[in-house]
């Protein structure tokens, strides 16, 4: 049995995944295999890491679920390599070092104890699937173009809250890329900490793009004046609608009236050519 489990490298595990809530059920599983990386035994948390490896290296999911890691748990695994390498065991450098590479780690602030793994999970697994369906929504459920064109895209998808997470994440690299480089060699990976556009930024360029473009086509389509005017007639005012009501009577009276008087017309005409032949007889 044991060389079955070697032979597969622990996918059997995943024959188990339930068919939702996947990144709760691998962010569990990494959180139990963390761990053990924290215990006092060296060999567990020899065995915690090289479980956590297979775990990422061996997942159906594509893209994989990242591995999230706090910074209280990154000295940990600092640690361990530094004991490590007390003990002559050179493969753990290399290991650590290899998952660094390949951005294994999603680096945060908040620890995955046991008492908050259910919650913090959770919680980033219920952000994730509002801004699905948000799009969702957007993409399939509506498709007429105005509301698409009057859309506030800062407001639909939450602009500072972006900004306020990415912040924070680009933080948290920082500071997980200078914890590492004091227990591995980190040069091959120093440009994942390097100051660039944060994903939050990036957003707000594309929303005020939009926005720009968006005025553009008002002007050149004068779509806006008309949105703007469709959205005001369910709410004209009382005294109009009966100006309105009262021109429409007026309109009607005098129709009726120029009917009557062309009736009254003919019927005198008719009269005269009557009395004109009635004297020609005579």
């Amino acid at each position: 049995m044991k060389r079955v489990w070697l032979s597969r490298k622990f996918t059997y595990i995943f024959e188990a995944s339930p068919p939702t809530k996947l990144a709760f059920f691998m962010q569990s599983l990494y959180a139990h295999t963390i761990g053990h990386m924290i215990s006092t035994s060296l060999s567990q948390r020899l065995g915690g890491l090289y479980c956590l490896y297979c775990l990422y290296e061996t997942q159906p999911f594509k893209p994989p679920f990242k591995i999230y890691l706090s910074l209280g748990e990154l000295k940990k695994l600092k640690t361990l390599v530094i004991n490590a390498k007390e003990h002559g065991i050179k493969v753990v450098t290399v290991l650590v070092k290899r998952m660094l590479e390949k951005n294994m780690f999603l680096f945060g602030f908040v620890d995955l104890n046991e008492g908050s793994v259910s919650e913090t999970v959770n919680q980033l697994t219920e952000l994730q699937d509002a801004r699905v369906q948000v799009a969702y929504k957007k993409l399939f459920d509506d498709t007429r173009i105005e509301q698409f064109l009057h859309m506030d895209m800062g407001m639909e998808f939450d602009l500072d809250m972006l900004k306020n997470m990415s912040t924070e994440y680009a933080e948290a690299k920082k500071l997980a890329i200078r914890e590492a480089s004091m227990a591995v060699d980190v040069q091959n990976i120093q440009h994942i900490s390097e100051d660039r556009e944060i994903f939050g930024d990036e957003i707000e360029r594309i929303t005020e793009n939009w926005n720009v473009q968006r005025q553009v086509f008002y002007q050149q389509t004068g779509l806006n004046e008309r949105y703007a005017k469709k959205n005001e007639q369910p709410h004209q005012p009382q005294h109009k609608k009966h100006e309105q009501q009262d021109d429409d009577v007026g309109d009607e009276f005098s129709h009726q009236l120029e009917l009557q008087l062309i009736e009254e017309e003919q019927l005198e005409q008719k009269q005269e050519d009557d009395e004109s032949s009635h004297g020609l007889e005579v």
